[in-house]
């Protein structure tokens, strides 16, 4: 009797053991899967981000709240060209007279990766995106408008500020990844996708268009499209070396603008790229839809 009592205490330890770790796994692959966002308030970073304590430092900065302000301090210039730059006032409080705004906390914007479209890495969510800058969004319009501030990733760690652009489409479509899914972007048509397993589900019209006007392709399907995309538009390629590869338009040359006084160049949809110590604004393809 004793040595039956004894084999079933065994027998349920082990059925509660591999109920554990079976529940560990689960856990784990949720966590691999699941989007870049802010954790339970146990733990309010996510693990998913590397160095999110000095991204959210520096979006809560006076430097980037500045930069703001000195961004709307300026109407976004009109036309479908870029035009003559238009002086940022230098003011000693740059945010004078503006109503009082927060930048929010920073989500992850994901893009498709070179080797993905290149076909040399493997349909799977690790290898087909990569986390490429955090988004942060106002937390609400100021005078009508709204802005998102773009961190790019530092070489050595941390994060710096790279741009920050009228509207908020980027920080809105990072937003709605959920748990167990992954939104990213195909930068060069400015498309949104969900990726859900290996599932690809468009989020904007742009990226109904990339994906043929299909309402879900997999993985390796959508890796087939992007390949015909861009097999020529690589680093090194013409497209990369006119500077559009990042599908953003960020300013790459400003030998003639002055590092003490930043400047804004035309477009109806605009950026501010801070690029060389100076700050110019570019445009950009609308997100809506």
């Amino acid at each position: 009797m004793h040595e039956a009592r004894t084999s079933s205490k065994r027998s349920a330890s082990r059925r509660s053991l591999v109920t554990t770790v079976l529940g560990l796994s689960a856990t784990a692959l949720l966590s691999v899967a699941g989007p870049a966002r802010a954790a339970a308030p146990m733990d309010p970073l996510p693990a998913d981000i590397p160095d999110y304590r000095a991204a959210l430092d520096l979006v809560r900065s006076a430097d980037v709240h500045n930069t703001v302000c000195r961004f709307l301090s300026v109407p976004v210039p009109q036309g479908d060209g870029v035009g003559t730059p238009q002086p940022i006032p230098d003011k000693a409080d740059p945010c004078e007279g503006m109503p009082a705004f927060t930048v929010n906390d920073p989500l992850a914007l994901n893009e498709i990766t070179p080797g993905f479209v290149a076909g040399t890495s493997l349909p799977i969510p690790t290898e087909a995106v990569k986390l490429s800058y955090l988004v942060s969004a106002l937390n609400a319009p100021v005078n009508g408008r709204n802005a998102t501030v773009m961190l790019a990733p530092t070489q050595g760690g941390g994060w710096h500020l790279a741009a920050v652009r009228e509207g908020d489409s980027d920080a809105t479509f990072a937003g709605r990844a959920t748990a167990g899914t992954l939104v990213f972007a195909e930068p060069q048509i400015r498309g949104w996708y969900q990726l859900k397993l290996t599932t690809v589900e468009p989020l904007n019209d742009q990226a109904r268009q990339g994906l043929d006007g299909q309402s879900a392709v997999s993985l390796s399907d959508y890796q087939k499209l992007v390949k015909a995309r861009y097999a020529d538009k690589l680093p090194g390629s013409e497209y990369d070396t006119a500077g559009m590869s990042s599908g953003y338009g960020i300013v790459k040359n400003t030998e003639d603008a002055s590092s003490s006084t930043p400047a804004l160049v035309g477009g109806s949809s605009a950026a501010v790229a801070l690029a060389g110590g100076a700050i110019a604004l570019r445009r950009r393809r609308n997100t809506n839809g």
